[in-house]
């Protein structure tokens, strides 16, 4: 100790200030110093430039048994050359010599430590099957950094790192391997920010990465996997071959999840929403979320998951979700399980807007209360592109949740693929690195480290609410399902897992080793256990769902849509006050507020607007209906790229003030007291953002949510959020949604990805009154549509195909009068010209959207007066009566469909049999409507603007002059066989 006395506390910082002094200067140094110095590679010079060590068992002095210097002699000793050292360090009086060789044995330890902490995970023993041939990484061998197996026991100044001031070679050695090199990996050192840094070294440093667990805690985690292995033998004994997607080899899950809850209840968690697939989804449900195990008995003997008189498909038992309030020593936490498809991970933005949600709505700013679990699978985990894009959100303003607690089951396969074949870097958890998350990796036959990895985690989620993964690594005892066989292509991995005993197994003997339980009482938990589930069995036969899993907390309100939609008239009217009101607001700014000059010319053309009662167009429709709506304490959030401003620099919700750039939101300051109005530029994403936001609505079913795509041809990146929740979760699993999707659609020639929305995608799943699908044609049905959503006592999701070019158009306007009182939201819009008599009427088009437009300015052009022109501003739900009234007032006009679309586009093969039916009720002279519109095409539209001019040219002269004997009808094939069949009918009609 003596000679390494000068190297601790202030002459440590000595050093390393000279070190500082010759970086800016070499020549303001000792020539002897000037040549240590230049001889340290790059990881010494880092070393010595951050020789502090961690923070903890620091002497408030900075020399070990010394006096802290005056003021006046730190600043005399350092205002030499170098040369001199401190008093304590002088009265040392080492050589320089000895400097040297201590202070590069001192460098290298720190080296050594900091390796550890960057690269200990990479010898960890992570894998229970001994699978993964973890090869000795040279970077923590002692001897790369200069030492012998003669240095192992002599001491060595470390400056408080792991705790200690000095310590020899081998016990820093056998600290950093019990610390990093264990059945425990942590990755932390990629992290920036440095407290967080800091705070896990200390966490895991300070005790080794290691919890002693009371007698009580060791019992009640292998009670936990008592539960967790015996659902599982229990289920595969009473319905073997029956897919259960089990948790064999991963029970320790469960126990990890008391732990999170446990310790989160104690940091001031009150509400836990999961997300999952399906793996381990049963044992998740029952052992965690407390489902009763007689309800998944009954599932799995066939019979539904809900009441009888409850309508829709269901889904099978390992989709499905639930919610329970788990009491951890008197903190009560709510608990849901958000239900989700096969699509892996398809769940967790669903997840993430659920949690958002909850947190807005209880005023969690800080993000502590409210928390999102995901519990993933390896190859998903890295394979699936909307986990990326959930990282992407994590830290943005307007989707950020607090940091979200990441599980990963990590069986080391994905089905039937390795680890090598399904992801490019060593770790599946690697993306978790983008946002600097911390990792920790576990081997899942510890369950004591498990348990001790997911209680640091959840410490470090609540202390500094970003991401956190623990990665528990273990292995799938049978194939991807009960009945597979995953010898076929993993045999050498399944022989392993045949003879490898059971988590459980092995913790049960660790604690009769330890005598903390006996024999008796570890096979006593077990024949417990399976005699609860054999009664709930048996209960199970004459077990019946008497209340269904929905309308319960915030929906308690709202109710299902008993009735036909189309007779329900809501009442969505505003006082012609309230919209001069939100008027005033949204085209005022503040005195002191730079406002863009263009933009002060379109707030005083709307100010125009409002003030003549005439004009009002499509932006300020909107706007009417969100400041109306936020006036009357409805929360707004609208969703989606560059959405403040609008992708056609139309809506401009969001001011900019020219000088400082800072912003204001008009619709935020109409009235004290009013609702929030939140609109959000989103990250560069569909499916993640638009999964975000119907989670939203699942959690805020008072408020109205929008989420608009740049263009509508960009929403098919979200397909499987509109295929598996938006149009099907209501029947698949009980849950309402009230979003609302914007998806601006129109052909005006700017080729094939800028002017479809393809919706006759969202008319293909039209069915059982699951959503709303609309093409409005004026600002004031917009606005009653969106004030429907939240005025109605059910909820149904909205798709809008929203214009473009009608932005701007003279005729897409609507007087003040149809927004105030005694109007509301009419799903057919008919014809608004004075025409020759109704019986005179030489043709009736039918039509929905832009296409009117153009209709209607061709019609006027030419003069005619003997065709009628109807809008169907709602498709789906299918406005048949309303319909019908309008072609009865027609009784001798044909009847045309007309839309821009391709035939095997747009809306023609939704309507076309619906038309035939009403026209066959009506005994109409017409049969059928005829299709006019482009032909069928792969493509959408065409990438030629003379191309588009001409189609479109045509489609409107065939619609309103064309004859119909004329008018090409799709999916006919012009054969020889039609032509033949042809003359037939010809030759029997004239018999």
């Amino acid at each position: 100790m003596q000679q390494l006395s000068f190297l601790t506390g202030a002459n440590a910082t000595y050093v390393s200030e000279l070190y500082a002094r010759f970086i800016e200067n070499p020549s303001s140094v000792d020539s002897e110093w000037a040549q240590f110095f230049a001889e340290l590679n790059d990881d010494a010079r880092a070393i010595l430039a951050e020789v502090k060590g961690a923070p903890w068992g620091r002497n408030g002095n900075r020399v070990i048994g010394a006096e802290a210097e005056e003021p006046a002699k730190k600043a005399e000793g350092r205002a030499g050359s170098g040369k001199a050292l401190p008093a304590a360090a002088q009265a040392a009086a080492p050589s320089v010599a000895e400097i040297r060789k201590v202070a590069l044995d001192s460098i290298r330890a720190l080296m050594l430590i900091r390796v550890y902490r960057v690269r200990g995970h990479l010898e960890a023993n992570l894998d229970p099957l001994g699978l993964q041939k973890r090869e000795p990484h040279p970077e923590l061998d002692y001897r790369s950094y200069g030492f012998t197996e003669a240095d192992l026991d002599r001491e060595i100044f470390i400056d408080h790192s792991l705790g200690l001031e000095t310590a020899t070679l081998r016990t820093i050695i056998r600290i950093l391997r019990e610390t990093y090199c264990g059945n425990i990996g942590v990755e932390f050192m990629h992290i920036q920010d440095p407290d967080q840094k800091i705070w896990i070294q200390k966490r895991i440093e300070s005790i080794r990465n290691h919890t002693d667990f009371t007698e009580r805690g060791k019992q009640a985690i292998l009670e936990r996997l008592t539960e967790a292995e015996g659902l599982e033998r229990f289920l595969q004994m009473k319905y073997t071959g029956t897919k259960r997607f089990g948790l064999e080899g991963g029970e320790v899950l469960i126990p990890a999840l008391e732990q999170i809850l446990k310790r989160g209840s104690q940091l001031g968690l009150t509400d836990v929403t999961l997300g999952m697939a399906h793996r381990g989804r049963l044992n998740v449900l029952t052992n965690f979320m407390k489902k009763p195990f007689v309800a998944l008995f009954s599932e799995f003997q066939g019979n539904p998951a809900k009441p009888e008189d409850v309508q829709g498909s269901g889904d099978v038992k390992y989709h499905l979700g639930t919610s329970a309030d788990r009491d951890f020593d008197g903190n009560v936490v709510h608990l849901s399980l958000t239900p989700n498809p096969s699509h892996l991970e398809v769940a967790d933005p669903v997840v993430l807007g659920k949690v958002r949600a909850k947190q807005t709505l209880a005023g969690d700013t800080e993000r502590r209360q409210s928390m999102g679990l995901l519990i993933h699978g390896d190859a998903a985990f890295a394979g699936q592109g909307v986990v990326h894009e959930c990282f992407a959100m994590s830290q943005l303003k307007g989707y950020s949740t607090g940091g979200t607690m990441h599980v990963v089951i990590n069986n080391q396969i994905g089905f039937t693929t390795a680890p090598q074949y399904s992801r490019s870097g060593p770790y599946c958890t690697d993306v978790a690195k983008m946002v600097q998350a911390p990792i920790f990796h576990v081997n899942g036959d510890d369950a004591e480290a498990v348990i001790h990895v997911a209680r640091i985690a959840t410490e470090f989620r609540q202390e500094f609410a970003i991401d956190v993964v623990v990665d528990i690594v273990c292995y799938r005892r049978h194939g991807h399902n009960e009945s597979d066989e995953p010898a076929f292509t993993q045999p050498l991995m399944y022989r392993k897992i045949a003879a490898h005993p059971t988590t459980r197994q092995l913790y049960a003997e660790k604690l009769i080793a330890e005598k903390v339980v006996s024999a008796e009482a570890a096979d006593g938990m077990v024949s417990e256990f399976q005699s609860l589930l054999e009664a709930d069995f048996e209960a199970a036969k004459s077990f019946k769902v008497n209340k269904a899993d929905w309308l319960e907390g915030k929906w308690a309100s709202l109710g299902a849509l008993t009735d036909e939609e189309e007779m329900r008239d809501e009442n969505t009217d505003v006082s012609f006050e309230l919209l001069q009101e939100v008027g005033r607001a949204i085209t005022t700014v503040p005195e002191d507020f730079n406002l863009n000059r263009k933009i002060a010319r379109q707030l005083e053309a709307k100010q125009k607007m409002l003030t003549s009662g005439q004009g009002i167009d499509w932006a300020t429709g909107e706007a009417l209906a969100f400041g109306s709506l936020v006036v009357e304490g409805t929360g707004v959030r609208l969703s989606g790229q560059d959405s403040g401003r609008g992708t056609f620099s139309q809506r401009h919700s969001v001011l900019i003030d020219q000088e400082t750039e800072a912003p204001y939101i008009p619709l935020n300051h109409v009235r004290p007291g009013q609702g929030h109005f939140e609109v959000i530029d989103s990250l560069l994403s569909e499916e993640g953002v638009l999964g975000y936001e119907y989670g939203y609505t699942l959690s805020a079913p008072d408020g109205l949510t929008l989420w608009e795509g740049q263009f509508g041809d960009f929403a098919n990146g979200a397909q499987v959020i509109i295929d598996q929740f938006i149009s099907s979760g209501e029947a698949k699993w009980l849950r309402m949604s009230g979003l609302v999707l914007l998806l601006p659609h129109g052909y005006e020639g700017q080729g094939p990805e800028h002017s479809s929305a393809r919706w006759e995608r969202y008319l293909q799943l039209c069915a059982e009154d699951n959503w709303q699908v609309c093409n409005f044609t004026t600002p004031a049905n917009y606005f009653h549509a969106l004030r429907r959503q939240v005025r109605r006592n059910y909820r149904k999701p909205l798709v809008v195909m929203t214009p473009k070019s009608l932005l701007r158009h003279k005729l897409a306007v609507s007087p003040l009068a149809d927004f105030g009182p005694g109007t509301r939201f009419r799903r057919v819009l008919p014809e608004t010209q004075t025409l020759v008599s109704d019986e005179a009427v030489r043709r009736v088009v039918l039509c929905s959207g832009k296409v009117y437009y153009d209709l209607f300015e061709e019609r006027a052009r030419r003069n005619i007066d003997d065709v009628a022109i109807i809008r169907v501003e709602q498709l789906y739900p299918w406005p048949k009566e309303t319909v019908l009234k309008e072609l009865a007032r027609y009784p001798n006009a044909e009847v045309v469909w007309a839309q821009e679309e391709p035939a095997n586009m747009g809306p023609w093969t939704f309507v076309d049999r619906r038309l035939e039916f009403i026209l066959e009720e009506l005994s109409h002279k017409v049969r059928r409507a005829h299709y006019v519109g482009r032909k069928a095409a792969a493509a959408p539209a065409t990438g030629v603007h003379k191309n588009h001019v001409y189609e479109q040219a045509l489609l409107v002269e065939q619609a309103l002059t064309a004859a119909l004997f004329t008018l090409p009808q799709p999916f006919r094939r012009q054969t020889r066989l039609i032509q033949v069949q042809d003359k037939v009918i010809q030759v029997q009609d004239a018999k």
